[in-house]
């Protein structure tokens, strides 16, 4: 599995630590906010909403350097636009890797 990292955020600041730490903060603040609303949607099995969380959930798995990851979760996003819960603990491994991430930061 992959490992999350700066590397994105960092080219994306280049020297600008101001800049870095605003993406790392608005990270920390959206990221728990983002996965309650997933897990809210899945324990009601509503899909379609939890689809919707997850594209909103893809770009942090991308600023988060996931590349991988990041395929991962488009495909679990089509397959709960499917009605499908396929890759949903590829998914979830990947959400838990990234809190826990983000919250070292």
């Amino acid at each position: 599995m992959e490992t999350p990292n700066l590397n994105y955020i960092n080219d994306l600041s280049g020297d600008n630590e101001e800049f870095k730490a605003k993406i790392i903060n608005i990270l920390k603040r959206e990221l728990p906010a983002e996965v309650e609303v997933y897990q809210k949607e899945m324990q009601k099995a509503d899909y379609n909403q939890a689809a919707q969380a997850v594209h909103k959930l893809k770009h942090k798995v991308s600023i988060l350097g996931l590349e991988k990851s990041y395929y991962i979760a488009s495909d679990y996003e089509d397959n709960l636009n499917d009605n499908s819960v396929a890759l949903k603990s590829d998914f979830e491994s990947i959400l838990k890797a990234m809190e826990e991430f983000v919250i070292q930061l």
